[in-house]
């Protein structure tokens, strides 16, 4: 019965979920399943900074093949002004390791889907962690009906829109830039 009744709560969880991203602001053109993150994401004309910062990087060419990689991606119109800075600074000094912790904080070696993330929060109890490919760890919460992510300087970002399927993983657009340094 208490197996039942958590497929039931998280059933319910994962439908209010769809029901609430499809709600959100539509910020990202329809992404093709079949092309890498770095294509659609430069398909999507919402994602130039970050694609700046990742080219900067050297982190293109495996996000662009290799994977399957789960990616939280803010899109321009949500880099703060002081995120801006940094990465503008970043990109122009040619601080590839800095960039590539800034970046490496929002991909998650494997695919992701937001029911996979559901699922680990009702193991969890309501709280889950992941650990990022630069081996720091994102806590994710739900408050409501959207799923916070958390870094360990307390910063949070929410989800707006799960599952754009790519052909090597998944990309969650966020609401913001978790931080692993200081901005």
């Amino acid at each position: 019965m208490n197996k039942l009744k958590t497929t039931y709560i998280l059933l319910v969880v994962f439908i209010s979920f769809q029901i609430n991203a499809q709600h959100q602001p539509e910020t990202v053109v329809l992404m093709d399943p079949n092309k890498s993150i770095i294509k659609n994401a430069q398909n999507s004309g919402n994602h130039e900074f970050l694609l700046a910062a990742v080219k900067a990087s050297d982190l293109e060419t495996i996000l662009d093949s290799s994977g399957p990689f789960t990616v939280f991606a803010p899109n321009d119109v949500n880099f703060d002004s002081g995120t801006k800075e940094k990465v503008i600074e970043l990109v122009r000094v040619n601080n590839k390791e800095e960039l590539q912790l800034l970046l490496g904080y929002h991909i998650i070696a494997g695919n992701l889907s937001a029911s996979k993330i559901l699922k680990a929060l009702c193991r969890g109890k309501g709280k889950t962690k992941f650990t990022t490919i630069t081996g720091d760890t994102l806590i994710a919460t739900m408050s409501g009906l959207d799923i916070i992510l958390t870094d360990k300087n307390g910063n949070q970002s929410v989800i707006t829109k799960a599952d754009s399927d790519q052909c090597n993983g998944v990309i969650h657009e966020i609401d913001s830039i978790t931080k692993p340094i200081k901005v």
